[in-house]
């Protein structure tokens, strides 16, 4: 409810996926089936801390290094510096966080997190 909330009060009009109807999101799709066979499957991670750092070296090399087709196979880097864009400028696809990562504890059912 709350991701409905915040995109009404920002008048950005939600759509739903239909089930079973991944091709209506196919850019997202893309990049998730890459983010798991490049990434997800291949690591056994034995903490958050862990998850983070492998996951900004993923999408650093996603977002900087490797070839994109939709950029005719060039790099970010190499097509901003086509167009005359700083690569100084080009930034993460992820964004930071707006809230500050869950302490790692215990709740008040005493189960950790």
């Amino acid at each position: 409810m709350a991701i409905l909330k915040w995109s009404q009060e920002r008048k950005i009009e939600w759509h739903y996926i239909a089930p079973g109807k991944p091709q209506q999101n196919a850019f997202a799709e893309s990049f998730i089936g890459r983010l798991r066979d490049e990434c997800l499957n291949e690591t056994l991670f034995t903490s958050l801390a862990e998850v983070r750092a492998v996951l900004a070296g993923w999408c650093d090399d996603y977002d900087q290094i490797r070839p994109h087709s939709s950029l005719g196979n060039q790099t970010p880097i190499a097509f901003t510096r086509q167009w005359g864009g700083s690569p100084e400028r080009l930034g993460s696809s992820t964004h930071r966080p707006i809230a500050q990562p869950a302490q790692m504890g215990q709740n008040q059912n005493g189960l950790y997190f």
